[in-house]
């Protein structure tokens, strides 16, 4: 029983933190003068405070399974309402294929700058001297 509840609170506690910065994302776009998704803006938040280890990746870990394991079904609902329009995509079909390349290229471009300056050269806490790459 203790074992269950002890599993139970692993998952409770992840989704509870997702959701805050998921929320926190939220609260922070309404506030923005420019357009960007709140969701983006979590993730975001979520990214500096595990890549800052403020938070233990190890207490986000069990929803973050739990949702990379059934992701594909989450992007059922997405594809179901772009068949909707698949004669406006067709006429669109290059500016789309541009613009996917171009923010593609944008996007690997700022996380690895931005992950570089992260991980620069610091410890990582517990890690020990001789476990060092």
């Amino acid at each position: 029983m203790r074992n269950s509840l002890t599993v139970i609170w692993q998952y409770l506690r992840s989704f509870v933190l997702i959701y805050i910065c998921l929320y926190v994302g939220i609260a922070i776009a309404s506030l923005l003068p420019i357009t960007i998704p709140g969701s983006i803006i979590g993730m975001l938040i979520l990214f500096v405070l595990l890549s800052l280890q403020i938070l233990p990746a190890k207490w986000v870990k069990p929803s973050c399974h739990l949702l990379i394991r059934y992701m594909a079904l989450l992007f059922v609902p997405i594809g179901v309402g772009v068949m909707q329009y698949v004669d406006v995509i067709k006429q669109q079909f290059g500016p789309v294929v541009v613009s996917c390349f171009i923010s593609t290229l944008v996007v690997l471009v700022i996380v690895s700058w931005s992950s570089h300056l992260v991980h620069g050269e610091r410890k990582v806490v517990g890690e020990s001297e001789g476990e060092t790459k």
